[in-house]
């Protein structure tokens, strides 16, 4: 993993080798992936391995004006980074504590804050007006391994109607607590929902490959259902059922964009799910940047998408409306940090595999996530952590991976010392925990264990 130091070892010099994963000979390629985004971070972040030298009192004072740096990234000593020379630049046009930082000296209230840094956390995310709550039609019912199944749609004032499913223990007639389940991004924008759920036996291969690397080849939403909650799974935008059809592209014909030769014909062929993922990847910039000509952001849609799903969920006469949590890995995780920090009927979150600082993104790893990340401007006003952190004082499990390639384990820490310095000033030490397991980007068998009881020790 990566190197790092305690300011208290100031005056000393230290040999680092950088490598993304800690006993990377055993740790590539165990997971049986191939083709994976995982698998291509893997071979180009290894390739720029190297050893670098450095005296730690050249860099003590790159810390000043910035309470949480305990541990300070090397790159700030060689000038290097992922947009070369103008890191240290980039790095350093954030004043920290941030404006709307609950660790700014200025914040004593906690209700004032959170007004205020919610209101501007609103306006950045421009998030688009879906009006009221749509009719929801129960395409199908029925009972699998334990859990009544309804299959749902609606549609919202664009693009094709959201599918989602819904479970729940069979047989149970009373109100029960709920959870919004939030399907991960993994590069495989064809599927959504179903990445995290199974409700038959026949299920498509690339599903089965996908939950047995990231999921310990559970379905989670199913497990977490089995132990007395109504969980709702929709696809969000530009996923699954409402993924980009090539159909409807017009103007796109040149390079990996071109939709010449493709078609949305039988689309389940694995093949052809697969070409449409690596389309869609590359499609990701041409969203995002017309998303924000139009005042708006991907975050922001996100948000609306997945408020609106809360609506639907906390509707329903089965659920008791104020013991909702929420939770997911990767994108998942990252839609839990906007729909849990922003909405308070959130009322218990897990973020797995989705924590860092905005110093890792401008330094070391803008270039692991999707376009789907960026709030512009909101670095000026608060850290990346301190999104979730709006929701103080409700409680907030943070799972990371020691090994995970999409963070380097020194920012992920640092992400966790904001948390808890907030959770801490707000008076709800207690209401916050952060756990590290070793492994790479996954939610396993013993981090959903702990997610469940999580879940169940707050709803």
């Amino acid at each position: 993993m990566f190197g790092c130091f305690s300011t208290s070892c100031t005056g000393r010099k230290f040999l680092l080798k950088f490598n993304i994963m800690a006993n990377s000979n055993q740790n590539i390629n165990n997971d049986g992936a191939s083709g994976s985004r995982r698998d291509f971070l893997k071979s180009s972040i290894l390739a720029t391995t190297l050893p670098i030298i450095f005296d730690t009192t050249t860099l003590t004072h790159l810390s000043i004006n910035n309470p949480e740096a305990k541990i300070v990234d090397p790159h700030m000593s060689t000038g290097k980074s992922i947009i070369g020379g103008y890191g240290n630049w980039a790095a350093s046009l954030v004043r920290k504590p941030q404006k709307l930082s609950f660790r700014n000296s200025k914040w004593t209230d906690l209700k004032k804050w959170k007004a205020a840094a919610t209101d501007k956390v609103s306006e950045l995310l421009a998030r688009p007006e879906l009006g009221d709550i749509p009719v929801v039609t129960v395409e199908k019912k029925y009972e699998y391994n334990g859990l009544m199944i309804e299959e749902l749609s609606w549609q919202l004032p664009y693009g094709n109607p959201t599918k989602a499913v819904l479970l729940k223990p069979k047989g149970t007639e009373k109100v029960l607590p709920a959870i919004l389940a939030l399907h991960d991004h993994g590069g495989k924008k064809y599927f959504g929902y179903r990445k995290i759920v199974k409700t038959s036996d026949d299920q498509h291969p690339l599903l089965m490959e996908h939950q047995s690397t990231d999921y310990s080849g559970k379905a989670w939403a199913n497990e977490i259902a089995k132990q007395g909650y109504v969980v709702l799974v929709h696809d969000t935008f530009a996923f699954g059922s409402r993924r980009v059809l090539y159909e409807d592209v017009q103007g796109l014909d040149y390079g990996d964009l071109d939709t010449t030769g493709k078609t949305d014909q039988d689309p389940e062929l694995n093949e052809r799910v697969e070409a449409y993922n690596k389309w869609s990847s590359e499609h990701e910039h041409v969203m995002s940047k017309s998303l924000f000509s139009a005042g708006t952001t991907w975050p922001g849609v996100f948000l609306a998408e997945d408020q609106m799903a809360l609506s639907i969920l906390s509707s329903r006469k089965d659920v008791d409306p104020k013991r909702i949590g929420c939770g997911g890995l990767s994108g998942g995780g990252l839609r839990t940090v906007y729909l849990a920090g922003v909405d308070p009927r959130i009322k218990c979150a897990v973020c797995v595999g989705f924590m860092s600082t905005w110093n890792d993104f401008i330094l070391n790893k803008s270039f692991t996530h999707t376009w789907m990340t960026y709030t512009p401007l909101l670095p000026n006003y608060m850290e990346f952590s301190e999104i979730l952190g709006l929701r103080l004082p409700l409680p907030t499990l943070v799972q990371n991976n020691n090994q995970d390639e999409l963070y380097t384990l020194a920012e992920m820490k640092k992400a966790d010392e904001v948390l808890k310095e907030v959770y801490k000033k707000a008076n709800a030490q207690d209401k916050y925990q952060a756990k590290f397991y070793d492994g790479e980007h996954k939610f396993d068998a013993q981090m959903q264990t702990d997610a469940f009881a999580w879940f169940d020790r707050w709803l």
